[in-house]
Order: C-alpha cells, then structure tokens, then sequence
C-alpha cells in the first residue's frame, strides 16, 4: 500500500508522537505559561491536553480507516471534496512545516546563553530575542541535518527518532527531580497576586498563545506515519492516546517544578515579568545545579531537534499527500524506488524551511502563529470523521470510537474556544496566512477545467464563513482576550459555542460522497485485505 514499508510498531511510533511533542516546548513552555496565567498555568497545560485529546481521537479513527503517507491533507477531501481539503490541508501543512525552522530556533537561542567564556562568541547569534545573520547559518545547519536524518530510509528515521525520544524523555525528568530538590519555594503558589494572579481569562490565553497547543501539536505525527504502521487500527490510536498522556504528566511537572523553583523576589511585581534567555538553564544557574545546565544546554540541542527531525519526516509525507490531492506539482508526489520516501517533498519543505526561518527569527512569535494555524486545521477532523460514517457507512473501521457522536462535537468547539482565545489582532492576521494559499487551489482549479469546482465549492463553504464569523467575534469580543469589549466576557465564549454547533451541523450537511471516495475506498480495501491475511497467515502458523 503506497508503496511504503510497514515496520513501525507502537513504540516506535508513540516515540514519533512524543518526539514530535517534546520539542521546544518544554524549554520555553513552562516559562511563557507562567508569564500569562502565573502559578494557574499549570491548569492551562490539562485544559491544553484536553483539546487536543477529543482532537487526536476523532483523528485517530481516521487515520486507522486510512492508514496513508500524509494522511492528515487527504481526510477532508475524502468527505467535502477539494475544496475544503485544501483549506484544511494547506492550513496543517503551514502549521507543520514552520516547526522544523522554529526548532532550530530554539536550539540557538539556548546557545546564545551559555555562560562559559570560551563560548562568548554565541552572545552574538541573537539580538532582541531574535537571531542574527550569525544565528540564522546556525539555524540553517540545523535544517541541514534534519534533512539529512531522513533522507535515505524511515528505518534510520525511526532507529534516530526513538533514540533520541528517549533521551527526550530521561531529561526533562532529571530536571523536575533537581529543582523540586534543591529550591522549591512553596509560597510562589500563592504570593505574587494569588494562584491564578492575571484572572481565568489568562488561564484560558495561554492555552493558545504560550506555546501549548504548539507543544501538543506533534500528536499527529504518528497519524501522518500511518502508512508504515504495523496494524494500524491498534497502532495509530495507542501512539495518539500514549503520546498525549506521557507529555501531559512531563509538562504539568516541569511546571510545577518551574514555579516552584523562580527566586520569590523575581515575582512581587508580578509573574508578567519574569524573563529568561534559557528558562530552565538560567534557574539552574541561580540555583548553582552544575551539572543540570551542561545537560540542559546539551538538550536545547536534542529535544528540539528530535522534533525537527520527525518533523521533515512528516511534512514530506503531508506533500506527498497534497500531490496526490492534486495540489502540487506531480513531481513532488515522486516516491524513491529504493527507500520509498518523497525525496523530492523534502528538498521542497527544507526550502521553505530556509524561507520562514529567515523570517521569523524568534521562538515566541513564529509559535504563536503555528498554535492558531493548527487550530484552524483541527476543526475540519471532527466533521470529516462524522461525516464519513454517513456518507462511507460500508468503510471497513478497524478502530470505531464509542461516544463519537459527542466526542466529534465537543472537539470542534473546543477548538473554537481555543482559537477565540488567542486574542485579537493574532486570530485575524492568521487568516491572512490561511488565505494566501487559495490562489494555488485556484490555479490547479483551471488547470481541471474547472470541473467539479462549483460542488467542491458549496461544500467548503462553510469553513469560509465559519472563519470570517471566528474574527469578527473576535475582533467585537472580550478586552481579556484582545477584542473590543461589546462582545462581554462569559458572553463572548457561550456565543462561540452556540456558533460552533451552528456551524457543525452545516458542516456535517455539506458532506457528500465525492468523485474523491474512490481513492479512500481503494486504501480502505487495501487494509482490509490485508487484515484478513495475516488473519489467515495465523490460523495456518498454527
């Protein structure tokens, strides 16, 4: 089936969502949370897994039914045609493929501080928080590796990929230990202004603007990888579920470590303004942890960069499946005869690669805008999955969710909310991203002859007026969450989520059986036919 080779198991890959997940994350996360919502950030981190859990799930059954390279672009397409499946799948690529640049970003930046005199000349590498033309040939090396990792076969990337997870894994542990060890200040919990010191409204910001949902954001990667998974139908939804959990519990306890370790004097005007270079590094510093700063500036490099590494493995297959979808040129859809990876896809993501690292120098900002353009990606999975039990009943499920029909509907308006909360202007200035992409899906449109285009139209409708609807709520709403306050706090989210059911039922009606399902009925039997012959390979083993 597509020509890819079937060795990932659940290890290997929930090591690939965890890869993806710990990244940057967990070296800037904690710090930015704390700035936003204090001491009550550590609730914005189960609020955050909340999300992206009823996500991942409604995900999760899509991607066992499909288990295809780049399976996240071609869902959508499968239930409402090309129309909407580009919107979705440039919107996710968008968010995908600026990770890798913003993981490079966060390895250099945490170079940029390190404190021995032998290494004076990394102060030079960032300026105001941003990279300077010193940095960015850091970064691009950084890309260049990446790049390399994966370049010849998925067993190399998936061997790379654990190893490095591991060690992913084994750090971030050390460091909750030490600091909860050696300078835990109980009372920075409720000095400062209280628990929850900016009210919930920041609570509910930093779920979207700390980095959160970009930390959380590599639960897909296994999804994307479901063409080399073994048994997908148990395989894809352990890696999710594993995934998502493991992170949650790392995170929430570097948080709590975190808040517990900052200096009470840093904190009495206000957890606003706390600023570190290196969060974890500059506390361990103060706290004279030796040891911890050299494994803590020899992780700025691994953690990041295992997420830029499963990264460029992903977002090849997400080009792969956009050329499929017949997005891009043909000559991006190429597989290696010999490795069976798009070769061709990741020279063009590492281009682009180059591009938005040389525009967005800094980890905070270029972070802020994957978390909304991740957002926006999301909300089309809970409809695609409900659409696709009406309008392909007969498709062979090997993972069929309980409860769906409340999980499905519950994840698009919880990642509505979600959007609302990262704040006005950032919301509005997304969309512009978003829609730079159409005249591409325009282009590719007239190259068809327009065919289909009016049916594919009307059934993405939707998702253009649900956009336009989420900035002007946004842009009328709340002062706490950037808006113009005529929309009232409390009033602003229960509108969002009257809107939201509004906009899942007109979504789920515009589903209809596309000239696409062909395709997805093909990869479906595939699997199926695959199932029952490893089913009759057991009974005759034994």
């Amino acid at each position: 089936m597509n020509n890819l080779n079937r060795n990932m198991g659940v290890f290997a890959l929930t090591m690939v969502g965890l890869g993806s997940i710990i990244g940057s994350g967990w070296l800037f996360g904690a710090w930015r949370a704390a700035q936003i919502a204090g001491p009550a950030a550590i609730f914005s981190w189960i609020i955050g897994m909340i999300v992206i859990l009823f996500i991942g799930l409604s995900y999760s059954e899509l991607g066992s039914m499909f288990p295809e390279a780049g399976g996240m672009v071609k869902y959508t397409q499968y239930s409402h045609g090309s129309f909407l499946g580009f919107i979705a799948g440039w919107a996710n690529w968008i968010a995908i493929v600026s990770v890798i640049p913003v993981e490079a970003v966060a390895s250099v930046q945490y170079m940029s501080s390190w404190p021995w005199e032998w290494a004076s000349w990394t102060k030079d590498l960032v300026e105001d928080g941003k990279l300077t033309g010193e940095g960015l040939i850091w970064g691009a090396g950084l890309l260049i590796v990446y790049f390399l990792l994966n370049y010849w076969t998925v067993g190399l990337f998936s061997k790379a990929n654990s190893l490095i997870t591991v060690f992913k894994i084994v750090i971030p542990g050390l460091t909750i230990g030490a600091l909860l060890f050696a300078g835990f200040h109980s009372e920075n919990f409720t000095s400062g202004q209280g628990f929850v010191p900016n009210g919930l409204a920041s609570v509910l910001t930093a779920v979207a603007t700390s980095g959160i949902v970009f930390s959380f954001n590599g639960f897909q990667s296994p999804i994307n990888m479901a063409g080399e998974a073994k048994n997908p139908g148990r395989t894809i939804p352990l890696a999710v579920f594993g995934s998502i959990a493991i992170a949650t519990i790392i995170y929430v306890l570097l948080q709590v470590a975190f808040i517990g370790a900052v200096d009470p004097k840093m904190i009495v005007n206000g957890w606003g303004n706390i600023n570190f270079n290196s969060p974890f590094a500059d506390l361990a510093i103060a706290l004279s942890i030796n040891w911890l700063v050299i494994v803590l500036y020899v992780d700025a490099f691994v953690s990041p960069s295992g997420t830029g590494i499963t990264y460029t493995a992903t977002t090849s297959r997400m080009i792969y499946g956009m050329e499929k979808n017949k997005y891009m040129p043909s000559v991006l859809g190429k597989l290696h005869p010999i490795y069976g990876i798009p070769r061709q896809a990741m020279f063009f993501n590492l281009g682009v690669s180059f591009i938005f690292l040389y525009l967005f120098r800094g980890w905070g900002v270029l972070a802020e805008v994957i978390s909304v353009a991740t957002l926006i990606s999301y909300i089309t999975g809970p409809v695609t999955v409900m659409t696709l039990r009406r309008t392909g009943k007969d498709l062979y499920r090997p993972l069929r969710l309980k409860g769906l029909k409340v999980i499905a509907p519950l994840g698009f308006i919880f990642a509505s909310l979600t959007l609302y909360w990262a704040r006005w202007p950032l919301t509005g200035q997304v969309l512009f991203i978003i829609l730079i992409g159409l005249p591409i899906y325009f282009y590719y449109q007239a190259k068809n002859n327009w065919k289909g285009f009016g049916r594919n139209l009307k059934a993405g409708m939707w998702m253009v007026v649900y956009l336009l609807c989420m900035m002007t709520i946004s842009f009328l709403g709340s002062e706490k969450f950037g808006g113009h306050d005529i929309i009232k706090y409390g009033w602003d989210m229960l509108l969002i989520t009257c809107v939201s059911l509004i906009f899942y039922s007109w979504a789920l009606k515009s589903g209809y059986k596309t000239e696409y399902m062909d395709a997805a009925i093909e990869v479906n039997n595939e699997l199926k036919a695959e199932k029952q012959d490893n089913e009759i390979n057991k009974k005759l083993s034994v």
